[in-house]
C-alpha cells in the first residue's frame, strides 16, 4: 500500500527542539513527509535553538513578524498554509506539531475533509486539540530506547531513569477502558485481535499510546495489568503471531 504524504506543520514558538529528530522519525511511521514547514518569529531569541536543525532534517522556515504584543501571528500563518495545502491536494494527511489548543478548529476541519490528522505536542497541551486528531503523540515519550536504558520487572511498568519517559500511570480508569473495549470488539468467545484493539483503542482515546505508560508495545502493557488472559496462534508465516486478548 502506497504511503500516505503527509504535511508537516511545525509551531516553533509552543514546542521545544531538542528532539527534532525523534519527532520526524515518528512521523515516518505513519507515511512521507513531503512537506516540512516550521513557523516563527525568527528575529527572537527564543526560537533561536531551532535554527540548528533545520538544514540538517531539510524543514522549510516561514518567517511570520509578531505586529502586536501578546499575539502568536504564526498560529494565522500556518492555518492559512494548512488550508492553502487541503485545497491544493498534494497531500494525504497533515501532521500540526503544537502545544497550542488554538489548532483545534483547524484539526477539525482537516479530518471533516477526509484528511488524516496526527498531533505531536507536550503533556501539557489542552484537552480539545488532542481529541480533534486522529491520533496525538506527546513528544516526552519520544526518547531514544539508549538513552532510555529501560528495564522490565515482573508484573510492573518498565523502570526508566529518563522519568520524562513516562507521563501517564496505569489506573483504574485505564484498566476500565481496556476492558470496556476487548468487550466491544471481541468475538463470542470473548476474545479480541491485539491489533484490531490498539486501533479501536486509539479512536476511542486520541492520545492513548503505550509508551505513555513506559512500554514499548501494547502487549507489555496489557500483560503487566494482570487482568487480562493472552492467547498467541502460529499464522505458519515464519515467527509471526497472532496475539488475542480476553478478560479475566
Amino acid at each position: 500500500m502506497k504511503d500516505k504524504n503527509l504535511a508537516v506543520l511545525i509551531d516553533a514558538d509552543n514546542v521545544p527542539y531538542k528532539y527534532v529528530n525523534e519527532m520526524l522519525d515518528e512521523i515516518a511511521k505513519y507515511g512521507n513527509p513531503t512537506i516540512k514547514r516550521i513557523y516563527a518569529d525568527w528575529t527572537k531569541p527564543t526560537v533561536a535553538g531551532w535554527k540548528g536543525v533545520l538544514l540538517e532534517n531539510a524543514i522549510t522556515p516561514i518567517q511570520q513578524y509578531s505586529y502586536t504584543t501578546g499575539k502568536n501571528s504564526s498560529d494565522s500563518a500556518l492555518i492559512i498554509d494548512a488550508m492553502d495545502l487541503l485545497y491544493s491536494k498534494k497531500v494525504d494527511g497533515f501532521c500540526i506539531v503544537s502545544s497550542d489548543s488554538d489548532f483545534t478548529r483547524l484539526a477539525t476541519r482537516l479530518r471533516e475533509a477526509a484528511m488524516l490528522v496526527i498531533g505531536i505536542g507536550e503533556k501539557k497541551t489542552p484537552k480539545p486539540f488532542i481529541t480533534a486528531c486522529d491520533k496525538f503523540i506527546y513528544i516526552e515519550i519520544l526518547k531514544k530506547e539508549q538513552e532510555a536504558e529501560a528495564v522490565e520487572t515482573p508484573n510492573k511498568q518498565i523502570k526508566s531513569k529518563d522519568e520524562g519517559s513516562s507521563v501517564g500511570r496505569i489506573d483504574k480508569n485505564l484498566v476500565r477502558l481496556i476492558k470496556e473495549s476487548v468487550d466491544e470488539i471481541s468475538d463470542d468467545n470473548g476474545w479480541a485481535f491485539l491489533g484490531t484493539l490498539g486501533n479501536f483503542l486509539i479512536k476511542k482515546k486520541p492520545d492513548f499510546d503505550p509508551r505513555n505508560y513506559g512500554f514499548p508495545k501494547l502487549y507489555l502493557l496489557i500483560k503487566s495489568i494482570g487482568k487480562f488472559s493472552i492467547e498467541e496462534k502460529e499464522t505458519g508465516d515464519g515467527n509471526i503471531r497472532h496475539i488475542y486478548v480476553k478478560n479475566k
